[in-house]
């Protein structure tokens, strides 16, 4: 029996609603998106969510003015690009529609932010800060969709330097409230800081702040920030203790914590195979 996930039960019954499947497409986008993200077998999501990304595109198409469809299509797309899309313009096609998604969802909610991916920096600070708390959803999948569309970019110098409008509007979702999806804002800042050393420009003792943050937050049960922390600030700093601690706790850990569990499986992985490389990495 093939372990992907049917698209077309989903469809028929998608169809059979007629005039009433607008009142439950939010819904369903988040049904998916949870049943996603508690999910302990990444091959199946690998297997299977592909027939959801058409899916959602096609509920995308029919109510193009749907904020939360938009949210929820920006944050499927951001999730299947970043972890499992191995070739690389193919990634950035998909990163390029989450970002869309977002923007245009962010934009129905505060008019504006419409054309935000195009303004200057000093047009960025004034504009965030009129987004409040109501649309913090937006504004957080926005900025990750950002964050992902620069990663699939990154040879190119000038999408490299919309880092910092990635930062300032993770710093907005800390600002209206530091605890949202357990201080995630926090761990992306903690990255954010980190990805270069401090004579590039690096910011590491500020990542670190984030990561402990992110850590208390969350209680130590997202284990991807013990993962980020060793990988983006231990390894920089060449703390190997630091290092191996976080990722031997992550190893350790439960990875099934609702909302977190196939970050976690993931997250185990890439510690184990980091803790395996810690003897040559830290020799150099």
């Amino acid at each position: 029996m093939s372990r992907s996930i049917p698209l077309i039960p989903a469809l028929i019954f998608m169809l059979s609603l007629g005039g009433c499947a607008s009142m439950i497409t939010g819904n369903l986008a988040n049904n998916i998106a949870s049943a996603i993200v508690n999910q302990d077998d990444p091959e199946l999501i690998r297997d299977g969510a592909p027939a959801y990304l058409l899916l959602i595109g096609g509920m995308i198409q029919d109510e193009p003015k749907n904020a939360p469809l938009l949210i929820a299509g920006s944050n499927l797309y951001t999730l299947y690009a970043a972890v499992f899309v191995d070739d690389n313009k193919r990634a950035a096609r998909m990163a390029h529609k989450a970002r869309d998604y977002a923007n245009r969802a962010l934009c129905l909610q505060v008019k504006a932010s419409c054309g935000l991916t195009s303004i200057k920096m000093a047009e960025l600070d004034p504009l965030i800060a009129q987004i409040n708390i109501e649309h913090i959803e937006a504004l957080y999948t926005g900025a990750i969709s950002w964050a992902l569309w620069i990663q699939q970019h990154s040879d190119d110098w000038n999408a490299v330097a919309e880092i910092p409008k990635v930062e300032a509007m993770l710093q907005r979702v800390v600002t209206l409230n530091e605890r949202y999806r357990g201080g995630e804002a926090h761990l992306y800042l903690g990255i954010l800081k980190s990805l270069l050393p401090p004579s590039l420009g690096g910011r590491p003792a500020e990542g670190e702040r984030h990561f402990k943050r992110a850590l208390e937050i969350s209680e130590g049960k997202n284990l991807n920030v013990h993962v980020e922390y060793a990988q983006r600030y231990a390894r920089t700093v060449f703390d190997r203790k630091l290092h191996d601690q976080l990722l031997t706790t992550a190893i350790n850990s439960d990875p099934h914590v609702k909302g977190l569990t196939l970050s976690n499986v993931l997250a185990q992985r890439t510690a184990k195979s980091l803790l395996a490389d810690s003897d040559d990495y830290f020799l150099e």
